[in-house]
């Protein structure tokens, strides 16, 4: 969890992202303006610090489920989005914060509390379609570049300070202090500029991408109804102004396009119902309860999505074989559907039915390999019913096609110590803190596996990962410096 000055300062990173632009559509290629732009390959290399930072310190959503369905709505509306330069990864937090953020690389990070603001999933893709564009457009760079014309020391010095203040939330503090005093007033300059573009082509992006045009304006609109009065809104109405014409432009543009009949989107539903009682700090009684009102009144945008939740909280009760009940009754219609499958895996392994699942995951598996849900899954399940090599054969396949996958290491973790692997439980245990940016710890780890290792082959291979740790980290503290 971070402190009070870590959340200011993420606030500040995220200000600086937010908050300077310049309407034109038309973008110099900033990677060879000059040596005080930041290039998309120094930018990339921010955005590698950032997410290691993320790992470390913000409370990432590691749900296999969840982390599925943000990924493809998010990769969906990158695909229909220009000027595309860098990859993306998308990252869900679990924050009750109605907010989201974008930062250096293509990172965006999705609070929580977003699902259980937002109505369908053309307004939640809207938010999201906002943030793709501040990357697209690479606003923080082109404040950067424009800063470094007046002074040649505040690219580097903005760029250290932003990426420090995730890392030593202190020092970071005192670096933007001094950094932001020389760009603070140009970027209140530029703010509804830079808000109208990303309101622009974020509108074009969804729409692009099949959401409804009009869930950007009905979503903030909504917001700034809400807390007109408010004496402390949320962090998205401090870092995204609201005022009426920009909320008028918004619903202009999408009054332009030809809007299209959007379905009410399963997952979506599904998504916020698994936030709502797993991610929502209320009790499982009470998660019951708003979901059996919504049944017997009929209160619910789609029926499937209200019974899951109600299977969720009854699961959350411990009342496990009423929870399959219902899980197995939404899997007659929708056999495929990872919500429900996911939900089967747990009901079944809290009611000793690990042999049942098995059978089940093992075809899904078969079928769609590289899916992490059913692997993922299936892995559990074979550990929970002492398959353990098995599920070491599975884990290991799955990790060398996603070597960034934390939760996934996590579960290699504890199959070599079920297997008295000490070798490869040190590995394991090294690869999971290079995710989080700790390679000094990490490469102790992996000086543990490589005393333990019996074979020249694993020595080899753990000898080099020691080196690329000793790299890594002169690479981030370079870049903190």
């Amino acid at each position: 969890m971070f402190n009070k000055f870590l959340i200011i300062s993420l606030y500040l990173c995220f200000l600086l992202f937010s908050n300077i632009a310049s309407a034109s559509n038309t973008l110099p290629d900033i990677g060879t303006v000059g040596a005080g732009a930041l290039t998309i390959e120094k930018e990339k290399e921010y955005g590698w610090a950032f997410r290691l930072m993320a790992n470390q310190s913000l409370p990432v959503i590691r749900d296999p489920v969840l982390n599925n369905y943000i990924n493809e709505l998010g990769q969906n509306l990158v695909a229909h989005a220009d000027s595309v330069r860098l990859p993306f990864y998308f990252f869900l937090i679990n924050d009750q914060e109605i907010n989201a953020a974008a930062f250096l690389g293509g990172n965006i990070k999705i609070h929580s509390g977003l699902f259980l603001y937002a109505q369908n999933e053309s307004e939640l893709a809207s938010v999201i379609a906002h943030e793709i564009s501040h990357i697209t457009q690479r606003h923080l760079a082109r404040m950067l570049e424009q800063q470094s014309f007046s002074n040649p020391a505040t690219l580097a010095a903005l760029a250290g300070s932003v990426l420090l203040s995730l890392i030593s939330p202190t020092a970071g503090m005192a670096a933007l202090s001094g950094s932001l005093a020389l760009t603070m007033q140009s970027t209140i300059n530029y703010t509804r500029q830079h808000e109208y573009e990303a309101d622009r082509i974020g509108i074009q992006t969804l729409y692009d991408a099949g959401y409804n045009p009009y869930g950007m304006a009905n979503f903030f609109g909504r917001l700034a109804d809400k807390y007109k009065y408010a004496s402390l809104p949320p962090k998205m109405l401090l870092t995204h102004p609201l005022p009426e014409t920009r909320l008028a432009e918004a619903r202009l543009r999408a009054s332009q396009l030809t809007v299209k009949q959007v379905n009410n989107s399963l997952d979506y539903q599904l998504s916020k119902a698994r936030i709502t009682v797993r991610y929502n700090n209320i009790s499982a009684d009470a998660a019951l309860n708003y979901y059996q009102r919504q049944l017997k009144n009929n209160k619910y945008q789609l029926k499937e999505a209200a019974l899951y939740g109600e299977a969720l909280a009854y699961f959350q009760k411990k009342n496990y074989p009423k929870a399959q009940q219902l899980t197995l009754a939404l899997l007659k219609t929708h056999a495929d559907n990872l919500f429900f499958i996911d939900l089967l895996t747990d009901t079944s392994l809290a009611l000793n039915q690990a042999d049942k699942m098995i059978k089940i995951l093992q075809e899904k598996y078969k079928k769609s390999p590289e899916n992490a849900v059913y692997t993922l899954n299936l892995v559990n399940a074979l550990h929970t019913d002492k398959q353990y090599a098995a599920a070491e054969k599975i884990i290991e396949l799955f990790i060398r096609s996603h070597p960034q996958h934390v939760l996934a290491h996590l579960l290699a973790i504890d199959i070599y110590k079920a297997l008295q692997d000490r070798a490869r439980e040190h590995a394991s245990k090294a690869q999971y803190l290079a995710l989080q940016g700790r390679f000094r710890e990490a490469s102790q780890e992996m000086g543990s596996a490589l005393a333990y290792a019996d074979n020249k082959l694993d020595q080899a291979r753990y000898s080099a990962k020691m080196d690329l740790y000793k790299k890594d980290d002169i690479r981030l503290q370079a870049l903190q410096e």
